[in-house]
């Protein structure tokens, strides 16, 4: 029987015979692209980290504005462009519009390195979020036209991969960037203004790279061809799975961010540790943990999948959520720095076990038409229980417990994980509901 395709003018592939996205080496580097550029954004937010005490003491700053720049700055303009930018990229040129967003951040993450006042640096940060949140909404979008349906996870699970080796990259290297950054710009700036400034240049190659990428179709198969592409719709009728997929892992996120983002500042605090000790060490952590974590969670979604279907996803995360409690609170009682980087270690590989099939179990969800859309809007909400994370956490400590940063990121992060906890098995509950009406019908 002959496969009949029709490509629209907005590239998109009406495949009536329900044929598999083939999986090329071009695909394979343009996936491995797109990780390397959120990887960028994210070692970018690493230094940050790493380098807050010097950002304090260069604008006099208190911890609840140190909140704010971990939590808002990156959410206040990205997460707004991207459902706009969303709506144009399931139209036109996903790749064009990736490629504006990468020198968009690289020109904004140069400016902000220039600020002479908080509030500057602050907006500076805030644009310079538009690579995380405008663009990973793109890139979950297009892997599923990137590669085949059966190796559509392994794909997410290395675009998180290449984002998570960019995010410890940014810790466990700040000091050499730090160095360097001296070497380069030796004009007697401030090292860590030096230091963004030296990473923004990075995207200047990351650019000329991008112009070897695919700009793939969207293929759509017979059940969705005809399918309303209006977002409202679609959002209505599946309000409850939305809705309780959007608490588990948005308050998963809350509890992660405010623990990643000002560890540093609160173990140099507790432990009177320096930040070139602690940033190569949380380097490290984060880098196996995070990706550490992305086999455990391909073999438990492969090994669970069969046995309950579309319920695996939110039971990881459950279980997951639940085993990090625990682990958050025994932070409390440690008295050496080296049993505070184990500690740390064990909560982010068991939240990010947690968080790691996210992305796959939103592409189950949504269909070819709406998926950038819908990604979006999961960045947009989830990037604000993210921001919330550090802000809480620095309002708690200046305002409730008098500068114990350590004792106010526990308690923020706790309470994120229990309400993530009942939602992921609400949204594990629903899903063998859901099941079991399918099979008795």
């Amino acid at each position: 029987m002959a496969l009949t395709l029709a490509v629209d003018e907005a590239g998109t592939v009406n495949d009536a015979g329900g044929a598999s996205v083939a999986w090329t080496m071009r695909g394979g580097f343009t996936i491995a692209f797109l990780g390397i550029g959120a990887g960028l954004q994210l070692g970018d937010m690493g230094l940050q980290a790493v380098v807050l005490s010097a950002i304090q003491k260069s604008f006099g700053v208190g911890d609840a504005a140190l909140g704010a720049l971990q939590g808002l700055a990156g959410v206040l303009i990205g997460s707004a462009l991207a459902i706009p930018l969303a709506r144009y990229a399931d139209r036109f040129s996903r790749k064009r519009v990736l490629l504006c967003l990468i020198a968009a951040s690289s020109l904004m993450m140069a400016l902000s390195a220039f600020a002479p006042n908080f509030p500057l640096f602050f907006l500076g940060r805030s644009a310079a979020g538009i690579t995380e949140f405008a663009m990973v909404p793109l890139v979950y979008s297009m892997i599923p036209d990137l590669a085949s349906e059966r190796y559509r996870v392994a794909a997410n699970l290395s675009f998180a991969a290449l984002m998570a080796a960019g995010a410890s990259s940014g810790f466990y290297f700040s000091g050499a960037i730090l160095s360097a950054a001296n070497l380069l710009f030796a004009w007697g700036t401030e090292a860590w203004r030096a230091g963004f400034l030296l990473l923004a240049l990075a995207g200047i190659p990351l650019l000329a790279l991008g112009a070897f990428t695919a700009d793939p179709v969207r293929h759509v198969g017979a059940a969705t061809a005809n399918a309303d592409t209006s977002l409202g719709p679609f959002l209505a009728h599946h309000w409850r799975t939305i809705s309780l997929f959007a608490g588990a892992a948005g308050f998963l996120l809350t509890s992660v961010q405010a623990t990643s983002q000002l560890i540093t500042l609160a173990l140099e605090r507790q432990f009177h540790a320096g930040a070139s000790e602690i940033g190569p060490a949380m380097g490290i952590i984060v880098l196996i943990s995070s990706v550490g974590c992305l086999p455990v969670a391909g073999l438990l979604d492969h090994w669970l999948t069969p046995r309950v279907g579309r319920a695996a996803r939110p039971l990881i995360m459950a279980v997951a959520v639940l085993a990090s409690i625990p682990v958050l609170l025994s932070l409390l009682s440690v008295r050496a720095l080296n049993q505070a980087f184990v500690v740390a270690g064990i909560f982010l590989f068991t939240t990010c076990t947690a968080n790691a099939l996210v992305p796959t179990l939103l592409q189950d969800l949504t269909t070819t038409r709406v998926r950038a859309r819908c990604f979006a809007l999961w960045s947009f909400v989830v990037s604000l229980f993210s921001a919330s994370g550090p802000l809480v956490a620095g309002m708690v400590s200046d305002w409730l417990l008098d500068g114990h940063l350590l004792k106010a990121i526990t308690t923020v992060a706790a309470s994120g994980l229990v309400i993530s906890a009942l939602c992921a098995t609400g949204s594990c509950a629903l899903a063998l509901r859901t099941r079991g009406h399918i099979d008795r019908q």
